[in-house]
């Protein structure tokens, strides 16, 4: 990762899960960090998510929608990273005006404004398997028909598309990763709407009932967030596959239900239990879904290296001694 030192980097959303801890890579590497989060409730941000870098970042607080604020903040960066937004499938059915503006407004203002300010960074989008919708076939590869099943999955793929069409048009060094099921510490863990992996460990912590919905035999795959933050970077700094979208992925794909008895065994405490969908769940559920990162490992070299369960045990210790700044 030698290409960030001394490197100026932004990270828009990066008081978030996945942010700060690309955040205290990215230091660790010797780059010079800003950090823009608009500390949106219920998005993730949390001040304590960098206390081990907190002196060496520096923290804007700001919304990316703010096009002055995002050509300020562009200006001089070898490298952006474009993380802002929000990843609930549910909420986004229940005010698809407010994931509008999060998902598709904000990435679209921080491309506007290096367009304007500064093409020559290395931008890299946080994308979501979700923009493939249900499955044809398993694992999925990228040339997967593109169909997804809620408002969150729809602008995640148009924010994807707009980085594209910048790339195509500009010339600008965009790049898309498709994320998975992404889990570890700093994860947002007060309630269910920012995924099931966060919710789940604090529950287990917590020694309360699991709820697994359907049969609990749905495949997903999962990334530990320090392979998600390592593949970010290492999208940063591609010569090729500029303008394109790349799957992220696990080592091997695990079913909800072995996700949750490893939890259990690794915690020592709490119950679960096979429950039916509530129906607005139903209605957006995807069933299995696991990805092929082939394209991206031909393109980069990465590939995971956490497995699930020690991914687990470091997320559970993690929460364990930090619990007061999450719960």
């Amino acid at each position: 990762m030698d290409e960030y030192r001394g490197k100026k980097v932004l990270v828009t959303g990066g008081l978030g899960f996945v942010g700060s801890n690309l955040a205290i890579h990215l230091i660790e590497a010797g780059a010079s960090v800003t950090l823009v989060d608009s500390m949106e409730p219920n998005c993730g941000g949390n001040l304590f998510n960098i206390e081990p870098v907190k002196n060496k970042v520096e923290v804007i607080q700001g919304d990316v929608r703010d096009l002055p604020l995002m050509r300020r903040l562009v200006r001089g960066c070898g490298f952006v990273f474009s993380l802002a937004g929000s990843v609930s499938h549910i909420e986004s059915m229940q005010d698809p005006f407010k994931d509008l503006q999060l998902n598709c407004v904000g990435p679209l203002t921080v491309l506007e404004a290096c367009r304007e300010i500064n093409r020559d960074a290395s931008i890299v989008y946080s994308a979501t398997r979700q923009s493939y919708g249900r499955p044809q076939s398993l694992p999925i590869v990228e040339s997967h028909p593109l169909k997804p099943i809620d408002v969150n999955g729809i602008n995640k793929l148009a924010a994807e598309s707009y980085h594209r069409v910048y790339h195509q048009a500009y010339g600008m060094r965009t790049v898309s990763l498709r994320l998975v099921n992404t889990f570890g510490p700093r994860q947002f863990v007060r309630h269910s709407r920012q995924g099931f992996a966060g919710w789940f460990v604090r529950k287990a912590i917590d020694g309360e009932e699991i709820q697994v919905f359907g049969d609990g035999q749905q495949l997903r795959g999962f990334n530990y967030v320090d392979d998600v933050a390592r593949a970010l970077m290492i999208a940063g700094t591609m010569t090729d596959g500029r303008g394109e979208a790349f799957n992220l992925g696990g080592i091997e794909p695990f079913t909800l239900e072995h996700f949750v008895k490893v939890l259990l065994e690794i915690t020592g405490r709490g119950t679960y239990r096979i429950v039916p969908f509530p129906p607005e769940k139903k209605a957006i559920d995807i069933g299995s879904v696991y990805c092929a990162w082939t394209k991206f490992h031909e393109a980069s070299g990465w590939k995971p290296q956490v497995g699930l369960e020690a991914g687990l045990k470091r997320t559970v210790d993690y929460y364990q001694r930090f619990h007061a700044h999450y719960w």
